[in-house]
């Protein structure tokens, strides 16, 4: 398998640790999808990372699609449960979707900054993301509350999707004092740091 993507981008770090946590083996491409040149349209015409390409040639595009993928292909640390709890699935997979939208949100406000002239710039429409980021992050700390991870004992794709917009938030707008705000999250953002798949895949410029 391939995975093109950038070492910026927390979508494509998600889909990192995945393959890091089960142990599969992966060609990783890298991928400026802003640059003229960029080749990210032949796998994916939507010209958006992740995207992984399986041996077939054939192609998943979607961090959500990418790592449900993954995680049949092998037992080894399962993230989401077997298909017979279907709530229990969908409690992790709607963790997920809170991570990324507070993700989008983010990445909307960064767009907003870093692609136009500051005379162009939308104030309301980068308060309106802001706000999103905001009430995302409140929502994530009530809903973990004192549990060891999100969706209780266990390690799951929860964690993982709302490690990735923790550091990501930090990386970015290390303005967003989430950590004091929430103390609940900085707990388990520095418990999901030291595993070896978070260690690896640190966001970078």
């Amino acid at each position: 398998m391939k995975l093109i993507g950038s070492l910026a981008s927390p979508y494509v770090r998600k889909a990192r640790i995945v393959l890091a946590e089960k142990k599969l083996d992966y060609t990783f491409v890298l991928e400026n999808v802003w640059a003229p040149d960029t080749h990210i349209g032949q796998s994916n015409p939507l010209g958006k990372v992740p995207c992984l390409v399986m041996e077939d040639g054939s192609a998943l595009i979607d961090s959500r699609v990418i790592v449900e993928y993954l995680d049949t292909l092998t037992p080894v640390c399962k993230l989401l449960p077997a298909g017979g709890n279907g709530r229990e699935r969908a409690d992790i997979k709607n963790w997920e979707a809170l991570a990324d939208g507070i993700l989008d949100a983010g990445v909307l406000m960064r767009l907003e900054r870093v692609q136009r002239p500051p005379e162009q710039q939308n104030e309301a429409w980068v308060a309106r993301q802001r706000e999103k980021v905001t009430l995302g992050l409140a929502a994530l700390a009530a809903r973990l509350g004192e549990q060891a991870y999100c969706a209780g004992k266990n390690y799951t794709l929860a964690d993982v999707a709302v490690g990735c917009a923790l550091g990501w938030l930090a990386f970015r707008f290390p303005e967003i004092d989430w950590r004091s705000d929430h103390p609940s999250l900085a707990r388990l953002f520095d418990k999901l740091s030291e595993r070896q798949s978070f260690k690896d895949t640190v966001p970078q410029a």
